[in-house]
């Protein structure tokens, strides 16, 4: 039924797809985990789901950016802030949920905090010892940053590189503000030693098992809400403001409103994938908000190919991946190779790895339908001599012209 529904809105089989893989994903990967024995060759071990639960995650950022880059033409090098500030959100409450099993055992504020002869729990920590709470912190947080950011700079009518630096900006000024120890959100070391989540031990293999399927469906929820909007007349607004803004305002439109939209939506994205992000790999600190962090979500983003919706997560699965094994087999070599596989895909690959096999694909088809008909038979060119084609022109009383005479 849901099949169906899909191709009857005229969905792209592709997107459908997707998320029927993600879905199958997120029961296939923990049934293997848990239920499959560690001596079968099939047995997905817990660290492996962490891992891949956290190239989840990151292909979550990666369409994020999808959204306002691909389809909207505002390149942000900004969006790794986003990213973590659902992570410490996330983080806040992960912390107190330790309780007086922290280092200094005391019941209400953070090791750190105790370390740093904090009297009492910073107004801005009350509430996170809700799970609630914190979840609508992840989508607040970024989402009215992104909103209060976007209000000024849209309006502003700042576009292009300069609107890419401002976010970098923004980023590195999170960076260095999260860095302080005043702060009150750990300083340099960050948020880290997670007890517990939903009451439910972090490092226990069924909670593992259970991020990695939250993280999952929240990429294939987000898959589907992304063509939603894409696929919507406010969708063909957003690209008609990418390639032409000038024309779109000039027929009445406000290019400014359409950014923030996007923009706003992209950054709560962003959010939740921070804050599943966060449980899995046991820590966030302010090196979250490096900028050269949110440069490499461009390069996964580009290599997939943007505007696409598939590719950002298809180039954030083989970045990484390819991170996490050359990092170990030739660390000092791995920036270079990403450095080099980004300029490779600016040069030879405009349109990332999912626009090279929809070349391929269409140079096929057309191959294909050249070989399976006939070429069409030649026009025969007919030629009329001039005293043919002047009795064939006949007045609406239907005689004939008559044959023009030579001057005497």
């Amino acid at each position: 039924m849901i099949t169906g529904r899909f191709f009857a809105s005229g969905a792209d089989r592709r997107i459908l797809f997707t998320i029927i893989a993600l879905l199958a994903v997120a029961v296939v990967v923990p049934v293997l985990n848990l239920a499959v024995p560690p001596s079968s060759m099939f047995h997905v071990p817990t660290y492996m789901v962490a891992l891949l639960g956290k190239y989840l995650c990151y292909a979550l950022l990666a369409l994020a950016l999808d959204l306002v880059w691909g389809y909207c033409g505002i390149l942000s090098l900004g969006h790794g802030a986003f990213f973590a500030l659902g992570g410490y959100a996330m983080g806040m409450y992960l912390m107190r949920q330790i309780g007086d099993r922290g280092v200094y055992g005391n019941p209400i504020l953070p090791d750190f905090m105790v370390f740093l002869n904090w009297k009492e729990l910073p107004w801005f920590w009350y509430g996170f010892d809700q799970f609630w709470f914190a979840a609508l912190m992840v989508v607040l947080v970024p989402g009215a940053l992104a909103f209060a950011f976007g209000w000024f700079a849209f309006r502003s009518r700042v576009t292009g590189v300069y609107l890419s630096i401002i976010t970098q900006a923004l980023t590195f000024a999170l960076l260095l503000a999260f860095f302080r120890n005043d702060m009150g959100f750990g300083g340099n070391n960050g948020l880290t030693d997670f007890k517990d989540i939903l009451g439910f031990s972090i490092q226990a293999g069924t909670t593992r098992s259970a991020l990695f399927a939250a993280s999952a469906a929240a990429l294939a929820l987000a898959v589907y809400v992304t063509w939603r909007i894409v696929g919507s007349k406010f969708g063909k607004l957003m690209i008609s403001v990418r390639d032409a803004e000038s024309r779109t305002r000039f027929l009445g439109w406000r290019p400014e409103n359409v950014k923030l939209f996007a923009f706003t939506v992209s950054a709560v994205m962003a959010g939740i994938a921070g804050a599943l992000y966060v449980p899995q790999v046991g820590i966030i600190n302010p090196g979250e908000f490096e900028p050269s962090n949110s440069i490499e979500v461009v390069v996964w983003t580009a290599v997939g190919g943007r505007g696409t919706i598939v590719g950002p997560i298809i180039g954030a699965l083989l970045v990484n991946t390819g991170k996490s094994y050359f990092t170990g087999a030739l660390p000092d070599l791995w920036l270079f190779a990403l450095g080099g596989l980004f300029v490779c895909v600016t040069l030879f690959l405009p349109k990332g790895v999912l626009g090279l096999w929809d070349q391929w694909r269409d140079r096929a088809s057309r191959r294909a339908a050249e070989e399976g008909t006939t070429p069409p038979e030649a026009p025969q060119t007919v030629v009329r001599s001039r005293a043919h084609a002047s009795s064939a022109v006949e007045p609406s009383g239907g005689a004939a012209l008559p044959e023009p005479q030579p001057a005497e």
